[in-house]
C-alpha cells in the first residue's frame, strides 16, 4: 500500500503545517505570575519566575472564557486594573474583547463596534497610562479606550479612526513597540537600521524624524515591552523573525543591548515580558524564557533561554478535543444581536469548543474534503 502510506504522510504534513499556537497567548498579572490561555482547552497560572523549574501550573480554567479559536490571539496587561485583555480569541465575534480579571479570576466579554477597524488584520499596543489600545489596521491608526475596565460594562465600546500615518504603509507588516507612552514603529520602509519612527500618544503626533537607538537590523520581527513595578515602560525587546538575537532597546538612554536569541527560531512565535523575564510562546506550543535585569548588562548578555517545563504544551499531543465554549452575541459588524448592548458575561467556557482550540486550523471543510477525495482516488490509481 505505498500510495496509501504516501497519502497519509502528505495529509499528516499538511495538517502539521497549519497547527500552531496562534490561538493561545501568555501574559503576566501585576504580581508577575505567568498566565497561559488557550493551552489545549485549558488556562494555567504558572506562578512567578522563581517557581518555573518545578511543580505543575495551576489550572485556572473557568466559565466565560473565549473559545480561543482565532488565528492571531493576543493578550495585553492593564497594569492599573490587573486585568488581561484578550483580542482575536473568538473567530465568531472577532471584534469582542475578552477581559480576565486576574484578581477575581473571572471572565467577561466586552462588546466592541469596529467602525472601519479590521479585527482580523491589525497590530496593536495597549498604552500604559491611558489604558487605550492603539492599532495599525489597513493603513490607518485606530484607538479603543478601555477606561479602567476589569470587567465588561453595559455599553459597547468603539474603535476610533485617529489618523493615517505619515509614512508609506503599503506592504508594511507592522512592528509596533510601546515605551514612554510612545509607539515605536520599527522596520519602516526607508528608515535606517537601529532607528524607529515615534508616534506620541498623548498628542496623536507622529514625529517627522526617526530616532536612532543603536544597533539592530531593519527587518520584521516581534516586540514586547518590559514592565516596571510602577510607571511607564522604558524598554522593549525586539526579536527578528530569524531569531538571531534579542535586542532590548532603552528609550531613555537611546541605546540597545544585544542578548542571545531564543533557542526556538520561530517567526510565528509571540512574546510577553514582566519586569525580569522575557517569555516566548512558540507556534508549536512550547514556552521558554530569558531572564532579564534592567541595567545589568553583563548578566543580561550571559543569560540563556530556558524551557518553562511547569507549563504543558499549548498544542494537543493526543488530538483531544475540548467540550466547552466561549459565547457571544455579536454580529459580523461587532454589534450585539440581542437588545442589551455592551457586556455579556458568558458561561459554559470550561474548555475550547470543537476540536483543540489551541490549534490554529487555517483550513476549511472543503479543503479536507478535497484531500479525502484525492486520497480515495489515489488508492485506486
Amino acid at each position: 500500500m505505498p500510495r496509501f502510506s504516501a497519502l497519509v504522510s502528505l495529509l499528516t504534513l499538511s495538517l502539521a503545517s497549519v497547527a500552531s499556537a496562534g490561538s493561545s497567548c501568555v501574559a503576566f498579572d501585576i504580581n508577575w505570575n505567568l498566565l497561559a490561555f488557550g493551552f489545549n482547552g485549558k488556562d494555567y497560572d504558572a506562578g512567578t519566575k522563581d517557581t518555573w523549574d518545578s511543580g505543575t501550573a495551576a489550572d485556572i480554567t473557568t466559565s466565560g472564557r473565549p473559545p480561543f479559536d482565532g488565528t492571531t490571539t493576543n493578550c495585553y496587561l492593564s497594569q492599573f486594573a490587573n486585568a488581561i485583555y484578550v483580542l482575536g480569541a473568538d473567530s465568531t465575534n472577532p471584534s469582542s474583547v475578552y477581559i480576565y480579571d486576574a484578581t477575581a479570576k473571572s471572565w467577561s466579554t466586552q462588546f466592541v463596534t469596529a467602525d472601519g477597524f479590521d479585527p482580523t488584520s491589525f497590530s496593536a499596543i495597549l498604552d500604559h497610562d491611558t489604558n487605550v489600545f492603539y492599532a495599525l489596521s489597513k493603513g490607518e491608526i485606530y484607538s479603543l479606550d478601555m477606561g479602567l475596565l476589569k470587567a465588561a460594562n453595559a455599553t459597547a465600546l468603539s474603535w476610533t479612526d485617529v489618523q493615517k500615518p505619515a509614512f508609506n504603509t503599503d506592504n508594511y507588516q507592522p512592528v509596533m513597540a510601546l515605551a514612554q507612552n510612545h509607539i515605536h514603529f520599527l522596520d519602516v520602509p526607508e528608515i535606517a537600521a537601529g532607528s524607529a519612527l515615534i508616534f506620541v500618544i498623548h498628542f496623536s503626533y507622529l514625529q517627522p524624524e526617526p530616532q536612532s537607538y543603536g544597533q539592530f537590523p531593519a527587518t520584521h520581527g516581534q516586540v514586547t515591552s518590559l514592565f516596571k513595578e510602577t510607571g511607564v515602560q522604558q524598554e522593549f525587546a525586539f526579536i527578528p523573525d530569524d531569531g538571531s538575537a534579542t535586542y532590548v532597546i532603552n528609550v531613555e538612554t537611546n541605546s540597545t543591548q544585544t542578548l542571545k536569541g531564543p533557542t526556538v527560531k520561530d517567526p510565528m512565535a509571540s512574546y510577553f515580558a514582566s519586569t525580569d523575564s522575557l517569555v516566548q510562546l512558540s507556534s508549536k506550543g512550547s514556552v521558554s524564557f530569558l531572564p532579564y535585569s534592567a541595567g545589568a548588562t553583563s548578566s543580561n548578555t550571559a543569560a540563556s533561554w530556558s524551557t518553562i517545563a511547569k507549563l504543558p504544551s499549548a498544542l494537543s499531543t493526543t488530538g483531544g478535543s475540548g467540550t466547552g465554549s466561549g459565547t457571544g452575541n455579536v454580529t459580523g459588524s461587532g454589534s450585539p444581536t440581542n437588545s442589551a448592548k455592551g457586556a455579556a458575561v458568558t458561561g459554559n467556557g470550561g474548555s475550547d469548543s470543537g476540536s483543540n482550540g489551541a490549534l490554529s486550523l487555517g483550513l476549511s471543510a472543503g479543503w479536507l474534503g478535497g484531500m479525502l477525495v484525492f486520497g480515495v482516488t489515489a488508492l485506486f490509481l
